[in-house]
């Protein structure tokens, strides 16, 4: 201790780089407040480009119907028009305008995710379309841990394979949106889900999976 004092001007600086770099690689690096933070989102369904979303999209309510009535309808006389020929043909109904039909959102295939080594996952991962070429991969009830650099993969691996394996062939969706709620990630219409067909949040700082979800076609 006495030392100590004796070099107070040499043991303080060297004792701040010592906590700066301490902090620098906890919080900088390892970003390990990460773990202690969530980011919660709470996304509709996703809006397709056709106009349609998934939110509009609801089973049909027979309580929406009008009521039936049992009264009979009664007989309009119509006043005969004088300078009309009795025998003149009845008019033409005007042809029935035919409307192109609304688009229909459909599941193409959905999973479970489960959890990676230490980290945590549930929730549910959907492949949603519209009768495009457009789809998206949508999160319901999602939750994992946080942590940094966490990014959404589509992966030619199953959801309880070699982790090693994520990362060698994969699509890359963005970065993870929020750790916990529901959430929105549009696929490009060139990959083939037959063979991505494993969604993985993936830490790319670490090289670690933290929640795997394999899509069955539903």
């Amino acid at each position: 201790m006495t030392w100590i004092r004796n070099h107070l001007k040499i043991v303080l600086p060297v004792t701040a780089v010592v906590v700066a770099g301490v902090a620098y690689l906890a919080f900088g690096i390892f970003g390990v407040h990460t773990l202690f933070i969530d980011d919660r989102v709470d996304d509709a369904g996703p809006v397709f480009d056709s106009g349609v979303a998934a939110s509009d999209v609801v089973p049909d309510d027979p309580s929406d119907a009008p009521p039936p009535t049992d009264a009979p309808i009664a007989d309009t006389p119509v006043a005969a028009d004088a300078d009309e020929p009795a025998d003149a043909p009845p008019a033409e109904p005007a042809p029935n305008a035919t409307e192109p039909p609304t688009p229909q959102i459909v599941t193409l295939a959905e999973g479970s995710f489960i959890p990676l080594g230490r980290y945590s996952g549930e929730g549910t991962a959907l492949v949603l379309n519209d009768g495009s070429e457009q789809r998206f991969l949508r999160f319901e009830n999602f939750a994992t841990d946080n942590g940094p650099d966490l990014r959404v993969y589509l992966v030619n691996s199953d959801a309880g394979a070699d982790q090693s394996t994520f990362d060698d062939d994969f699509v890359d969706l963005g970065e993870l949106r929020g750790n916990i709620g529901d959430q929105n990630y549009e696929i490009p219409p060139d990959v083939d889900l037959a063979v991505y067909d494993t969604v993985v949040v993936w830490c790319v700082r670490f090289s670690t999976g933290f929640t795997a979800a394999d899509l069955v076609a539903a």
